[in-house]
């Protein structure tokens, strides 16, 4: 079976069949994503971000306009999500426009629909309570060596983690909150190192640039960083925190 096919047997319809990625059914108000597995972790994906307007080429990504239209059906419109899997063919993957299909799931999924900054995520009920671990291991600047506990961890390195203090400073790139202004001289350097491109995802020992590769935080918005899957990116909670603040 198609995915047209299997579409249009939930009596869902699109204005596109081959670029579109969300699709309607009016009749019973549902919205249904196609949620890609590369954008996918557990029981939570990625299904639409502003920066998917273009390309990587700068194009127009068609899809996106329609896609928008039925976030906010499910936003305002008292219309529930469905999402399905779609696996993408290799080597067309684009960090923004959409890539070819492989293979997709036939089984629809009741989703809840949340958002954070300009993206918006489908996910089981509410995101997860996922918080990030510091684990410190001495080593050259190299880290990413799994070790096996109950889970896997990876080892942080301190010097890289000082060096980038140094660098920054010990204030929170995403809220500016300053512990020693707070606290005292017992907050005094302390501060949360986020890594922009995740260990986990890495997999693997890399040497690591300080100043390029990490960003200092205060733990509470790491813990909001790490709150979806994949993890926000540091530009995307500051312009969510801007558009709560706003609100």
């Amino acid at each position: 079976m198609s995915r047209k096919k299997f579409i249009e047997s939930l009596g869902a319809t699109c204005k596109n069949w081959y670029w579109s990625w969300s699709f309607i059914n009016e009749k019973e108000k549902t919205i249904i994503f196609g949620a890609w597995e590369h954008r996918s972790d557990g029981n939570i994906s990625l299904i639409l971000d502003e920066k998917w307007q273009t390309d990587n080429k700068g194009n127009k990504t068609k899809g996106y306009p329609q896609s928008l239209e039925h976030i906010k059906l499910i936003e305002t419109g008292g219309y529930t999500l469905k999402t399905f899997g779609m696996i993408a063919s290799e080597g067309t993957i684009d960090a923004n426009g959409p890539p070819k299909i492989e293979s997709f799931s036939k089984t629809l999924t009741t989703k809840t629909l949340n958002r954070v900054g300009n993206s918006w995520y489908a996910s089981d009920n509410v995101l997860p309570n996922q918080l990030p671990e510091e684990i410190s291991e001495g080593a050259k600047y190299v880290e990413g060596s799994a070790n096996t506990i109950t889970v896997n961890a990876y080892e942080r390195n301190p010097k890289a983690r000082e060096a980038c203090i140094k660098h920054f400073g010990a204030i929170c790139c995403v809220c500016k909150f300053d512990f020693q202004t707070t606290y005292g001289d017992i907050g005094a350097g302390y501060i949360h190192v986020h890594h922009i491109v995740s260990l986990s995802e890495i997999k693997q020992a890399y040497v690591i640039d300080p100043i390029k590769d990490l960003r200092p935080v205060c733990p509470n918005c790491h813990a909001m960083i790490h709150r979806t899957q994949p993890a926000l990116q540091i530009d995307q909670l500051i312009t969510h925190l801007a558009r709560v603040k706003n609100a």
